[in-house]
């Protein structure tokens, strides 16, 4: 509960009211590694606060070889398939635990009620959207605008831990090349 107060702490000041209410409607859950927890045509029905663990957002193809990851998620960030979660229809992708994960969850109709119910629901709701918009932003931009190994590289800088606990094969679909590529990438690069 520590980690999810430090970083909404950050965001605004939240008074004991709205902090108790807000906590009383959280989950634990917890994930063994390579569980998917939320499957293609499932509707998100959680946001989630990862306390530990390694989260990957995924589209899934009859050959998993060809899986698409798009994204990432870590060690306290939030984590849903937010647009999913947002209209509560069913999902285009999976997400899957990469590690063993545990989390704090809230529910779509928790939600609703913290944002009817405190001061500080709305706030959080919309930074929390922000957040996770300029983080899709700038994976568009990346995309778009770097090469391969810049968007490794970069990727690398940012995120150093990826190499230790995501296959490279998940990294190869996150920069959007196949595993021979990223391999004659690595190699130029050492």
């Amino acid at each position: 509960m520590q980690q999810i107060k430090a970083y909404l702490d950050q965001i605004a000041d939240i008074s004991n009211d709205d902090w108790e209410f807000f906590t009383s409607k959280l989950q634990p859950r917890e994930f063994p590694k390579k569980t998917i927890f939320l499957k293609l045509d499932q509707i998100e029905n959680h946001i989630s606060f990862i306390e530990s663990g390694v989260v990957r957002l995924f589209i899934p193809k009859e050959d998993s070889e060809k899986e698409i990851t798009f994204g990432f998620s870590f060690k306290d960030q939030f984590i849903s398939a937010y647009d999913s979660f947002l209209t509560q229809t069913p999902s285009a992708y999976q997400l899957q635990a990469l590690t063993d994960t545990k989390m704090l969850s809230i529910t779509y109709t928790d939600l609703q009620d913290v944002y009817n119910t405190t001061q500080i629901g709305n706030l959080i709701g919309r930074l929390t959207a922000e957040r996770l918009f300029l983080l899709k932003s700038k994976r568009e931009q990346n995309l778009l605008n770097l090469s391969a190994e810049e968007r490794y590289v970069k990727l690398f800088k940012e995120r150093p831990e990826l190499l230790k606990v995501i296959p490279l094969k998940f990294i190869s679909s996150y920069i959007g090349v196949t595993a021979q590529a990223l391999s004659r990438i690595r190699k130029r690069l050492i």
